[in-house]
């Protein structure tokens, strides 16, 4: 490895966050540049492990030790090749994955993890910067057509594969931009777009077909979309969302997060002057502790909010691993974003038993109680009734599966236990050639899973059109009983 014994000189270091009050007036990303030395001893903090569970930790199956040692050694240009054999978009995962190969690090047995994310966001974006990466246009075309529903993370790492595996493929989008929730689900302060077009543009250069505004069963016919593709695959995400339905869930000022986080990305991306849902000298209440609600606290503090409070109604986890969490599971600890840097405060064990009406039609307080667990379940401690005031209320407590419609029961795909698109061992659903790879056949998940399980796919339905595929398949199929 880069350096044997670098995992004791060298503590772990990550970027500086750029000052609060500089970054709230923009929506640019958060940190500073990392200087080079420093990522240099970061890679090199890679152990000689001998079993390096950092592999087993990613879903892709990451060569983390191997890039590690090249930007150790200066080898920047192996490093670029070495990650992009495993992750069609380092640049996103880099920038947005909770980092489960650090969880099963080894060094973080006994200490602070590998900065590994860091070490392969660095490397993407080096890899840009130099040139290194560039569109690969595939020598062979096969004339066989590829549709794909969804241009999220899943669907684009199932549409480079098959591109570059010599397949015409269109993707087709409902939005009116190309990315899913890498578009319009994920703020400019967590991954600018600047990213994310630019793989579009390598992709289009590869030869890549991307159609906005294309909605399967409305403007798009199944029955014409059936015909005139040899295999279609739906990514189109797990985006039914959780609500809460409780007294006064009606009221005007209440949304679910996906109807607030979209319309402040279009602003950013100059499509109206403001926000049809803007907080500005407002009281916010987000329900839902995970990344969804971080990322709607970050944008309440960038519109002005007055004060935002952020619920969840588990437990505040523990700072460091609990006695049920041992290494090299995903280290479930507290965590705190760049966005709870900003300011908000966060209820832990807090349930919503109703939201109160101002007389006038609109949400003006959430009446909340505590709660403990109780044999499995949750159980209100009595004597603890408060009311919240709030002027906006924001519901981010994920997502239940594939929205069901029309669409998919005139396709006549069947569904798991789960209520996601079933699909066997090479991701194909009950009707032959239509596959299923992402969230909608999976439920929801992380962004590293929805690229694995895209590259796993598209070497399922490579092998479905020509017999055989030379495509890597990163991950075993998570298949279910077809229903």
């Amino acid at each position: 490895m880069g350096e044997t014994t670098g995992f004791m000189q060298w503590v772990r270091v990550t970027p500086k966050r750029r000052p609060v009050d500089e970054r709230l007036q923009d929506w640019n990303e958060c940190y500073l540049p990392f200087p080079q030395d420093a990522l240099a001893q970061q890679a090199g903090r890679c152990m000689d492990c001998g079993i390096p569970f950092c592999n087993n930790g990613c879903p892709l199956g990451n060569l983390i030790p191997d890039w590690n040692d090249l930007v150790y050694r200066d080898h920047w240009r192996d490093a670029i090749d070495r990650l992009h054999a495993t992750n069609n978009f380092p640049e996103f995962t880099g920038r947005l994955c909770p980092a489960p190969c650090e969880s099963a690090c080894v060094v973080g047995i006994s200490g602070d993890p590998v900065a590994i994310k860091q070490v392969e966001v660095s490397i993407i974006d080096r890899a840009w910067a130099e040139g290194w990466v560039v569109p690969q246009v595939p020598s062979v075309r096969t004339g066989k057509r590829v549709a794909v529903v969804g241009s999220g993370p899943a669907g684009l790492a199932v549409a480079q594969q098959l591109t570059r595996a010599g397949h015409d493929v269109v993707v087709l989008e409902r939005a009116d931009r190309i990315g899913g929730l890498l578009r319009y689900g994920i703020p400019e302060f967590k991954m600018e777009k600047r990213h994310l077009d630019r793989r579009l543009e390598q992709m289009e250069a590869e030869g890549t077909e991307f159609r906005t505004n294309a909605v399967v069963g409305g403007n798009i016919d199944i029955e014409v979309l059936l015909a005139s593709y040899d295999a279609i695959v739906l990514a189109c995400g797990a985006t039914a969302w959780r609500d809460l339905p409780v007294p006064g869930r009606d009221l005007n000022g209440i949304y679910q997060a996906m109807e607030y986080l979209p319309a402040a990305t279009k602003v950013q991306l100059g499509d109206m002057p403001v926000s049809p849902i803007d907080v500005q000298g407002k009281h916010v209440v987000i329900i839902g502790g995970g990344d969804t609600g971080a990322d709607c606290l970050g944008t309440a503090h960038r519109q002005g909010a007055a004060s935002v409070t952020q619920l969840e109604i588990m437990p505040r986890p523990p700072d460091t691993r609990g006695g049920n969490n041992p290494w090299p599971q995903f280290a479930m600890v507290y965590k705190v974003t760049t966005a709870h840097e900003e300011g908000g405060e966060r209820l832990y064990s807090v349930n919503t038993e109703r939201f109160i009406d101002d007389g006038n039609g609109r949400v003006r307080a959430l009446l909340i109680h505590e709660v403990q667990m109780v044999d499995g379940r949750f159980q209100k401690v009595e004597g603890t009734d408060r009311e919240l005031p709030a002027d906006f209320v924001f519901l981010a407590m994920g997502f239940v599966g594939p929205e069901k419609g029309s669409w998919l029961e005139q396709l006549g795909v069947g569904f798991d236990e789960r209520g996601n698109v079933a699909r066997d061992g090479r991701y194909m659903s009950s009707v032959p050639g239509v596959f299923v790879a992402g969230d909608m056949g999976r439920g929801q998940s992380l962004i590293v899973w929805a690229i694995a399980e895209g590259r796993a796919c598209a070497a399922g339905v490579d092998s479905y059109l020509m017999g055989e595929t030379d495509l890597p398949a990163p991950i075993p199929p998570t298949a279910r009983p077809l229903q």
